[in-house]
This record gives C-alpha cells, structure tokens and sequence, in this order.
C-alpha cells in the first residue's frame, strides 16, 4: 500500500469586502509538495499600515481583491507586503530556503507559477494574475536585492510600498514642474506616504510644503521636519490664497476637498488624489470649481521613468532615496517611528479592525510575525 502523500495545514484571514473591520480565519489541509511549475512559499512576517485598508477599500474599483481570490463573493484576501520562504520548488532556479519579498495574501502559505525568472526574482504568471497591475506580480530574491538587509526587514515591509508611492508621486510633481504651483498643502501629512512625498522634496526650491493634519497630530507633523508650515484641518480658511497652490489629498475626504477648492480658488492649480483609507468610495465629480481632481497611480509614472531612464536607473534612484528616508525614520532621535512587533493571525485580525476604524498612533508601524 503505498504511502499517502504528506499534507500541512493552511491558514488564510479573510476580510468581509463591505465591512473590513470583520475578518474570518479558513484552515484547511494541502498536499505539502509543489505541482510542476509551482513553488510553495510559507509567509514569514508582514507590515501592517493604512495602506492596506486602502487597498481593501479600493478592492473593487482598483481589482485588489482580484489578487488572490476567495472565491466567496462577500469576503476577500487583503493584501500585504512582506517576506516568504520557499517550502517546496518544482521550478529550475529558484530553491527551497530562498527568501523574496513581495505582495502576498494574510496566509500562512502561498503557491505561485514563477516566470521570467532571473537573478533578481520572478513574476507570479497565475492566469487570473495576468491581466492585473504587473507591479504587484513581481517578487524580489533577497540576496540579490540591493536595497535589502536582515536589520532593516521590518522598515523595509513598513515603508517600502508607500515610499514607492512617495517617491514617484514626488517624481511625477517635480516631473510637471508642479503644474506651475509654488506651494504644496498635503492632507493627512502625518500618514507615512504622505511625509516619505515630503521627504522628497523638502529640499525642491521654490516650493514650500503644508502640512494639514488634525489638532491631535499636529505635533508630531511638527516634529517630522519634512514641512514649511502646519496647519489643522480647522484653520484651513486662515492661509494666504496669493499662492499659486497644489492640493495634494491623502484623506479622500469629500468635505476637505470641497474647502480646499473654495478657499483657494483661483490659487488652486492642481488638485493630486493620491488614495486614502478613510474615504472608501471611488474618486467622485463633485463639480467644484477649479481644476478637476486627478487620481494619481504610481504604476504609470514608473512606466514612464522605465522608458525615460530604464529599469535599472529608476532601482538605483529609489533604491538611494529608501535608504536615506529609511535610515532618517529609525533614528530613535528624530522621533518618526516605533515598531509594534505582533504575533499571529488573531494579532493580525484586531490590528486590522483598529486600523480600518481609524485608529493608530502616526508614528507607530505594526508588523506581523506569522510564527
């Protein structure tokens, strides 16, 4: 009789697609080895940050939930970033031990189809993968990642995806030499894709950078130093409007937009939706006066700069800006961050809901260890 194949259980965490601070664990049991042209890779940690509630938030409109499906309409499988170990390869060059850093589902396992395989990684081809964002499709083999190191693992989950953000959305500004404004007001600046833009350009002459942030925070966004001014959301109608002004909005709120337009008015030259976990409708046309709000996507400013500048140019400039905003936020001394190191799914499920209820303190970074 022969021997019945080995087995290891899989645990998935499953959002509730119109209520995300409800999730569900799903265990089940798999065959422990890899099918032809499959790896099987076990997920080791992830970051958890309002960019992922946005992604949930967006699932639909962007295809986020298309990702890794459920196959249960009402629940889906957010999105992380975060390492994973290969468990069992069925795939010539790549091994089991390697460790990548990519986008995964909250699981405790993950099988893929590699292609393109080269030194650097390869790309998810799943078939229901093919027609979504590439970006995301791409995973990076750790030792051959220049940006990597085992120290700066939990920074790198935090802040690499959202600096992606920044440092593109900051690209794409400069790029359009900010649509002829002189003056920058960023809402929700004490997010951290919202602070890695203004990292950016903090040194860009002949723009000044203001903060709009609560009453709560605006000590700390004082104390980041990425900003000229700070203002709370309250005393919006007290800045000058002789400036010609770009809004750059990383709250989604429909009330803000629409007292940012009317108090600027004709100072307001571009209105730069760069995404928001709060607001968890689409961009809509409210019909304010001025110009039109734009959504921004990193993915075509990338592609751009690919074309520009080529692949490996466009790594080597990110790669050097990360590492200089990574090291300025873990330096205890100027007070960006504090890890909250967690552990497990359950962690992972009540971080989830204060994280989609809005709560967390600005300068705290969750970060999940699967076990």
């Amino acid at each position: 009789m022969a021997n019945p194949e080995p087995t290891f259980a899989v645990t998935r965490l499953f959002s509730r697609k119109n209520a995300l601070n409800e999730s569900r664990l799903e265990a089940a049991s798999e065959p422990a080895s890899a099918a032809p042209g499959e790896v099987l890779l076990r997920l080791d940690r992830f970051a958890l940050t309002t960019n992922n509630i946005t992604y949930a938030a967006f699932g639909e409109a962007m295809q986020y939930w298309e990702f890794f499906p459920t196959g249960q309409p009402e629940w889906g499988h957010m999105p992380v970033w975060g390492f994973a170990d290969v468990v069992a390869s069925a795939v010539d060059g790549i091994a089991p031990g390697e460790r990548f850093y990519g986008y995964f589902p909250i699981a405790s396992h993950i099988r893929m189809q590699p292609e393109r395989i080269t030194a650097r990684g390869f790309y998810d081809a799943t078939a229901h993968r093919a027609t979504l964002t590439s970006a995301y499709n791409q995973y990076t083999r750790v030792q051959n990642d220049a940006a990597y190191a085992p120290e700066l693992e939990h920074y790198q989950m935090l802040y690499r995806p959202l600096f992606i953000t920044s440092f593109m959305l900051a690209d794409f500004l400069q790029d359009n030499q900010f649509f002829g404004a002189q003056r920058l007001v960023v809402s929700s600046a004490s997010s951290k894709t919202a602070y890695g833009t203004a990292f950016c350009l903090r040194e860009f002459d002949g723009i000044t950078l203001a903060g709009l942030t609560s009453a709560r925070n605006r000590a700390f966004v004082e104390g980041l130093g990425c900003y000229d001014d700070t203002v709370t959301y309250d005393e919006l109608e007290s800045m000058a409007t002789d400036v010609p002004t770009l809004y750059v909005d990383f709250s989604g709120d429909e009330s803000l937009r629409a007292r940012v337009h009317a108090h600027f008015g004709d100072s307001l030259v571009y209105d730069c939706f760069a995404g928001s976990a709060q607001n968890t409708g689409f961009l809509r046309d409210l019909r304010l006066p001025g110009p039109k709000p734009e959504f921004y996507f990193a993915p075509v400013q990338i592609r751009k700069r690919n074309a520009d500048w080529g692949p490996q140019e466009v790594n080597r400039r990110f790669n050097a800006a990360q590492r200089r905003f990574i090291d300025h936020a873990r330096d205890p001394g100027n007070g960006w961050l504090a890890l909250v190191e967690e552990q497990g799914f359950e962690a992972a499920q009540a971080r989830i809901a204060r994280l989609a209820a809005g709560s967390g303190a600005p300068q705290e970074g969750y970060v999940v260890v699967v076990g």
